[in-house]
């Protein structure tokens, strides 16, 4: 299971919402939700409204109790098979039910004005990536960030580089996911971000 937040090209004097993607699990290491909470908190400062998946646990609790400490809007999209007591916080602004994860994922695109991933498994790395695809092919112009606690994503960042000298990868596509140790500085990516010319997408099956 995984959290989403969401952030747009905003608007620094409106209300913003940035859809989060972070694990379940907190970790081995209490860097990784200390992070989440002071983002939480950071949200909740700079009045910045948050979409998540939901949860109580891990990661996901731990940015949502830091926003809902600070009085911040808190959101959660949930999937019916995720809709348990030990999973579902119960205390956060709105929850709405998706009928599953694809639905869930159309719901919060459409909330949010960019996406935000932190530390996280399969599910963080699926939405991320997702974000990053519709933002390649230009069904989105949304901001996606990635905040890089403990050097979290340096070996995946490091495939990324790998995909564009192996030519599967633009460079400009590759330059659409931000990244920063530093929420302030990770934010500001974000404000500035404009999005990549789209170019004609080839067909090379049968070549």
């Amino acid at each position: 299971m995984f959290t989403f937040v969401a952030v747009k090209i905003f608007d620094q004097s409106s209300m913003k919402t940035i859809a989060v993607f972070c694990g379940a699990s907190a970790g081995f290491n209490n860097t990784y939700r200390d992070k989440a909470a002071e983002l939480g908190t950071y949200f909740a400062n700079k009045n910045i409204a948050m979409v998540f998946g939901g949860g109580k646990i891990g990661m996901m609790g731990a940015i949502a109790d830091a926003m809902l400490e600070k009085k911040g809007k808190v959101i959660g999209v949930i999937p019916h098979l995720l809709r348990h007591e030990e999973v579902e916080h119960n205390g956060i602004t709105e929850m709405l039910v998706s009928e599953n994860m694809s639905d869930r994922k159309v719901i919060i695109s459409k909330m949010v004005d960019g996406y935000i991933a932190l530390a996280g498994g399969f599910g963080t790395l699926d939405e991320i990536f997702e974000a990053l695809t519709l933002g390649q092919l230009g069904i989105e112009s949304k901001p996606v960030g990635i905040l890089n606690t403990n050097g979290f994503f340096d070996p995946l960042l490091q495939q990324l580089d790998k995909m564009v000298t192996e030519g599967f990868l633009k460079s400009e596509n590759r330059n659409m996911l931000l990244v920063s140790e530093s929420i302030p500085e990770l934010i500001d990516a974000m404000y500035a971000y404009k999005a990549p010319k789209v170019t004609k997408v080839v067909n090379t099956v049968g070549s």
